[in-house]
């Protein structure tokens, strides 16, 4: 199989050495207009029998576009668009073609076995979920500008895993937010530390919090509570959490993202190399940007949103 990569940034450059160990990538092509790789030699990334696209979020929806026009399958970063317009025209695009969204937390041991545990009845009726995504330290400002802001850009991964874990879709946000580091994030009209209540269909109800500012290291945690028993996700030896009722474990906690879900990119790109359909299509990532979108409504207008109000 011969393969074309978009894009050599961070996580660009790990899906390279991912791909070209790959069993069944016998060709890498790679396309940036800033770096190179040891892994893949340059090329047009469409004369491939499938695309992977990392490149800045601006650019997903043209590129996707591209190349389900011409019937090649598609891995891509999240976001599939900066926007819910542009999202669902890239749907639309995209009919009949395999698009898999990188929403790689569906790939992670834990989160999947948690979602074993609540679609078997290990945990009885869910009532409560708590979830919890921390940086170590912000992204730069130039970065915070077109982010999109905490909720699109960050938490968004959350939308995705707490509907895929449960089964169930969230209907309603009420979201806070505060500045408590650097001006950047207020000058972009972003918040650093964020929270958020969400209601679920069958009446769960969901908590939230997220900082850019989690001096500790890269924190990402679920908490499934249901009638039988509580099931916690991220709570291994790495996270970054003391306790007063015992020592710390002594090993270094996780420094970022990439360490943090390192075998979930793996897998994630394991899934679309093998799979005939898409593990993670783009009407999934739709349904998390609704979300994401209520939640901001919600932090500026300082009310609870019906996830309904935004959608197309």
């Amino acid at each position: 199989m011969r393969v074309g990569l978009l894009g050599l940034g961070r996580i660009g450059a790990f899906h390279a050495a991912t791909l070209a160990a790959h069993p069944l990538v016998d060709e890498l092509v790679v396309a940036d207009p800033e770096r190179t790789s040891p892994y893949g030699r340059p090329g047009d990334p469409f004369e491939s029998d499938a695309v992977v696209i990392a490149t800045p979020t601006g650019t997903h929806a043209e590129l996707i576009i591209r190349a389900c026009g011409r019937g090649i399958p598609v891995f891509c970063e999240k976001p599939v668009a900066g926007t819910v317009a542009d999202t669902v025209k890239v749907l639309e695009a995209s009919a009949g073609n395999r698009v898999q969204v990188g929403f790689q937390r569906r790939f992670d041991p834990g989160y999947a076995a948690a979602a074993r545990a609540v679609r078997g009845g290990e945990l009885g009726e869910l009532h409560r979920v708590h979830q919890v995504t921390a940086d170590p330290a912000p992204p730069p400002a130039e970065y915070i500008a077109t982010s999109g802001g905490i909720f699109r850009d960050c938490h968004i991964h959350d939308f995705d895993i707490l509907r895929w874990v449960t089964g169930r879709e969230v209907v309603s946000v009420h979201a806070a937010g505060a500045n408590r580091g650097a001006p950047f994030f207020a000058a972009a009209g972003d918040v650093d530390t964020s929270a958020a209540l969400l209601t679920l269909d069958d009446g769960t109800l969901a908590t939230l919090q997220g900082s850019r500012y989690n001096g500790g290291g890269y924190d990402v945690r679920m908490e499934l509570a249901g009638t039988r028993r509580t099931q916690a996700v991220g709570l291994g030896p790495r996270a970054p959490l003391h306790t007063t009722e015992g020592p710390p474990s002594g090993e270094r906690p996780w420094p970022d993202f990439v360490t943090r879900f390192e075998t979930a990119y793996r897998d994630e790109i394991d899934g679309f190399l093998t799979s005939d359909e898409s593990l993670c299509p783009i009407e999934d990532a739709l349904e998390a940007l609704y979300v994401a979108e209520a939640a901001d409504l919600s932090l500026r207008e300082r009310r609870t949103v019906e996830v309904a109000e935004v959608r197309r």
